[in-house]
Formats: C-alpha cells, sequence, structure tokens
C-alpha cells in the first residue's frame, strides 16, 4: 500500500507555544527587603515548580510567627488624658515617659521649664490648674523613669543641668520645685536621659556640647565624662541589656559603639545612613545594633548591625520618604522593634529574628492623628489577663492616647510563650560594684503573678441527695422503680443483691425517722413561738 504524501495530509497544523510556569508570588512584607548585592531576590525554592513535578518542591512563603496578627487599638475617650499642653520644643524626643505607676509629659510653661506627672488612673481631663514638676529655668528636653524606683525621675533641661526628683506615693498635689539631686557638668543644653538598666543610681546624660556624662546619683558625682568620641550633636544613646556598653547616633552620620567605664571606642561604623537627617540607634537583647535614619534620597531607612562586623548591614530596609525622624521602641522579650515616626499617624512593628531576612514586617497600626511623641509602658506594667504585649502613650496636641497592642488568643489562660521572665524593678548592682568593674545581667521576675483570669469562675459546691444515691442501680433498658417485680434483672434476685437492698432499705428507715423526728420538733417549736407571741402581745396591751 502506498504511503500518503505530505500534500495528501494537508498543511501542518500549528504548534500552540507551552504556557510559562506559574510563579508564586511573594507577600509585600518579605519583598519589601533590600537584599546583599549579588543575591536573588526570589530563590529557586519559592518559585513553583514545572508542571508533572511532586509538590513536595513547594516551600512555605508565608513565615510563621505569633506575633503575625498583633493589632492595635486605641483606649476609649473617657480613658484618655485631655487637655494637656504638650511642649512645643524642636527637640527630637519622644516627650513623654510612663512606668506601671505615672506618667510624664513635658509641657508648655512659662518662664522655665515643667513636666506633668500623672497618675495611670487620673484620666478624663486635666484641670490646668493641675501641679507640674517646675524646677528648671528653661524648657524641659527629656525625662526617664528610674526603673529601679518607680518614684524616681530624672530630667534634662535647656539651663544646662539634669534633676532628679522624687514624686510622691499618691502623685502631686503642690507643684514640686526641689529636686532631690541637682547634676551640673554640661556647658550646653542637656537632650539625653538614660538611667543605667542594672545598676542603681546610675545615671547618663548627653548635651548639645557633644558630652557624654555618666553620674552616681546617690553622691551627686561626677563618675565618667567622655568628652573627645563625639565631634557632632548626639541624637541619641542606647544602654546594652548589661550596661556594660552603650551605643549613640551622631550627627556626623557615624554609630559608635563605648565603652564607658574605660572611654575608649569599642565600634564605630561611618556613614550608617547616608542622610543628613537625625538617626537613631538602639542596642538589642543579643548584642546587635538596630538603627533608623535617612538615605541620601531622604527615604526613612531601618538597619540591624553586628558589632563584630559594621562594614555591611545584616538588613537593610527603607520605609517611605517622610520627613519626621523614626523613635524605635524595642521589647527584649518578644524582640519586637516598634517604630513610630514624628508627625506620623501610624506605628510600625517589626519582628527580629536569627535567620534572614532578620527584620520581619509584622503590621502597621493607623490612626487619623498625627503624634508628637511617645511613651513605651514596661512590661511589668501591662495586662497580663488581656494578652497585652505592648501599650504605648501617644502625644497629641491636646491629648495623650494609651494604645494597646494584643495578640489574639481564644483561650484565657496565662500565656508562657508571650510572656516570658522579664526585667523586674530590682536592681542587680550597686553603683559602686559597677564602677569597680563588675557586670550583671538584670534580675528577671514572672509576670504569672500579676496574671488575672477574665472569666470569674464561681465555686460551685455540689451537696449529695442520700435520697438519690440510696436507691438500687438501674441498668439500661430495665424500668425504674415502681416497676413490676416481673421485671426485675436475674442479678437482683441473688443472695448478696438481697443484702445490697436490705442494707440500703435499712439506710432509708434511718433517714425517714430523722426526717420525723425533725418535722416534730419544728412542729412544737412553732407553737412555742405562737405562745410567746401571745403574751408579748397581752404584755404590750397592758393586760398582763
Amino acid at each position: 500500500m502506498p504511503r500518503p504524501s505530505a500534500r495528501d495530509l494537508g498543511p501542518p497544523s500549528p504548534r500552540a507555544p507551552a504556557p510559562p510556569p506559574p510563579r508564586v508570588p511573594l507577600s509585600l512584607p518579605e519583598s519589601r527587603f533590600l537584599l546583599p548585592r549579588g543575591r536573588d531576590p526570589e530563590p529557586p525554592e519559592v518559585r513553583a515548580a514545572a508542571p508533572g513535578a511532586p509538590d513536595m518542591s513547594f516551600r512555605k512563603v508565608v513565615r510563621q510567627s505569633k506575633f503575625r496578627h498583633v493589632f492595635g487599638q486605641p483606649v476609649k475617650n473617657d480613658h484618655c488624658y485631655e487637655d494637656i499642653r504638650v511642649s512645643r520644643v524642636t527637640w527630637d524626643s519622644t516627650f513623654c515617659a510612663v512606668n506601671p505607676k505615672f506618667l510624664a509629659v513635658i509641657v508648655e510653661a512659662s518662664g522655665g521649664g515643667a513636666f506633668l506627672v500623672l497618675p495611670l488612673s487620673k484620666t478624663g481631663r486635666i484641670d490646668k490648674a493641675y501641679p507640674t514638676v517646675c524646677g528648671h529655668t528653661g524648657p524641659v528636653l527629656d525625662i526617664d523613669w528610674c526603673p529601679h524606683n518607680d518614684e524616681v525621675i530624672a530630667s534634662g533641661s535647656e539651663d544646662c543641668t539634669v534633676m532628679v526628683w522624687q514624686i510622691p506615693e499618691n502623685g502631686l498635689t503642690s507643684p514640686l520645685t526641689e529636686p532631690v539631686v541637682v547634676l551640673e557638668g554640661h556647658t550646653k543644653r542637656v537632650g539625653i536621659i538614660a538611667w543605667h538598666p542594672t545598676a542603681r543610681n546610675v545615671l547618663l546624660s548627653a548635651g548639645c556640647d557633644n558630652v557624654v556624662l555618666i553620674w552616681n546619683v546617690g553622691t551627686a558625682e561626677e563618675l565618667y565624662r567622655l568628652d573627645g568620641l563625639h565631634p557632632d550633636l548626639i541624637y541619641n544613646v542606647s544602654w546594652n541589656r548589661s550596661g556594660n556598653l552603650f551605643c549613640s547616633a551622631c550627627k556626623d552620620k557615624s554609630v559608635r559603639i563605648i565603652d564607658p567605664r574605660r572611654g575608649t571606642l569599642v565600634a564605630e561604623r561611618e556613614k550608617a545612613h547616608e542622610g543628613a537627617r537625625p538617626m537613631r540607634a538602639i542596642f538589642l537583647a543579643d548584642g546587635k545594633v538596630f538603627t533608623t535614619g535617612f538615605s541620601r534620597m531622604s527615604e526613612r531607612q531601618l538597619a540591624l548591625w553586628d558589632p563584630e562586623n559594621l562594614e555591611e548591614p545584616m538588613a537593610l530596609q527603607e520605609l517611605d520618604s517622610s520627613n519626621g525622624a523614626l523613635l524605635p521602641f524595642y521589647d527584649p522579650d518578644t524582640s519586637v522593634v516598634y517604630v513610630c515616626g514624628k508627625g506620623d499617624s501610624s506605628i510600625r512593628y517589626f519582628e527580629i529574628t536569627e535567620e534572614p531576612p532578620y527584620i520581619h514586617f509584622l503590621n502597621t497600626f493607623t490612626s487619623k492623628e498625627p503624634q508628637r511623641g511617645m511613651g513605651s509602658m514596661p512590661k511589668r506594667g501591662l495586662e497580663v489577663s488581656k494578652c497585652e504585649i505592648a501599650r504605648f502613650y501617644k502625644l497629641h496636641e491636646r491629648k495623650c492616647e494609651p494604645i494597646v497592642m494584643t495578640v489574639p488568643r481564644k483561650s484565657d489562660l496565662f500565656q508562657d510563650d508571650l510572656y516570658p521572665d522579664t526585667a523586674g524593678p530590682e536592681a542587680a548592682l550597686e553603683a559602686e560594684e559597677w564602677v569597680s568593674g563588675r557586670d550583671a545581667d538584670p534580675i528577671l521576675i514572672s509576670l504569672r503573678e500579676a496574671y488575672v483570669p477574665s472569666k470569674q469562675r464561681d465555686l460551685k459546691i455540689s451537696r449529695r441527695n442520700v435520697l438519690s444515691d440510696s436507691r438500687p442501680a438501674v441498668a439500661p433498658g430495665s424500668s425504674r422503680l415502681g416497676a413490676p417485680a416481673s421485671t426485675t434483672t436475674a442479678a437482683d434476685a441473688t443472695p448478696s443483691g438481697s443484702l445490697a437492698r436490705a442494707g440500703e432499705a435499712g439506710k432509708l428507715e434511718e433517714v425517714m425517722q430523722e426526717l420525723r423526728a425533725l418535722r416534730a420538733l419544728v412542729k412544737e417549736q412553732g407553737e412555742r413561738i405562737c405562745r410567746l407571741e401571745e403574751q408579748l402581745g397581752r404584755m404590750e396591751n397592758g393586760d398582763a
């Protein structure tokens, strides 16, 4: 049989091109990180496999985290602090400090500087005549509560002094003008105050004279003067967890790690952020340094640095092109960093982990009004029973509004994973021990004692009914009491069953006798009460 020719078969049909393999999109928070040069922004593991490949080639793109669903919520208006004249000083300070007992806010004052100290329970409208702490002769620039005494607060001012104040236990009843200690050593305004995290009565202050001073507040003496390490204005200072080092951000765009007792520079990174606007640097619990700043194009940035190698950041992320300086707040227990921009109306929060890309975006809390300043509550002042992991006090122009950060949980039990042991109010060292060279981590406390169940469970007492207990057990399918005797089971006809019934009948007879005796006693007492009432009536009527 002859083969068919190509003419007989007709023209070949066009072959459809194979569709490209689908791609798994990265989530927005993960894809916004700037990875080191030369690294593929989308690793092969997260791309979809070719058609027909086994499913095990896929990898989960969404990162598992217990803080991924953290949400912020402002409190109701009646729990805000109204009619507060927040300071208008042009200084990149938080203007607010809070601890488990008091809220302190720097306010406008004529003829000097002042700040307001309110008990946390004093919400609502604040009277204009409410007493303030008003001992400074110039505007107050920074305040900080002592971590080892909830009634002690330090303040720095444009009058070049640092003052330490003792607040009465129940708050102010009259203006406080006399500080406990006055520390004089700066030649220009003092804009940074930071208590030592573990040593009692050790205070750091930094001024516009580019000098950092370490004080012993208990003796009002100057311990260390670091005056040659910063060539320009100091933006902020942050102690590490044990307090043997601190890091600083300077106007010369450098981040420095300094040993205050030796007065030496441990590490330095020039141009950590290339922008000219203010930057910030804070120590994390594991010793790494987290910074916020601006790029050369004035875009706001976050960066994570390893002090052992400051050549390149471990992670770098660009946020937006707003002008406000970013204020970072760090929670060492959960490794979550909250970033608040001055003039912004949002709070972004990120989780710091050990694996790349190290900084993981979690979410953003957004409100309508911009913030003038921000205060952060220490962990021991939170409501543990409501799964509250952070609380911020946002300053408006005339108001302070608490914002609660919560992890949603269905259980109302104590959440161990959210509340590991945290730093307590007890100091680990005395000032003299720290000066002698000793170091210690914070003394930790458990928050389990602060836990109060949200649902109060009433105690229910189950009283045994002797009558119902004395009834013989009824087998399934058999008739109940009162049924004909022919329906009894074979087990009841045994001698042991008869003895059991006889014993139960004896108990029942005893109970019935006690019941009859009680009825007779009640009847007798009732008759006696009637006789006594009749006698009382005759006495009142004068018959007796």
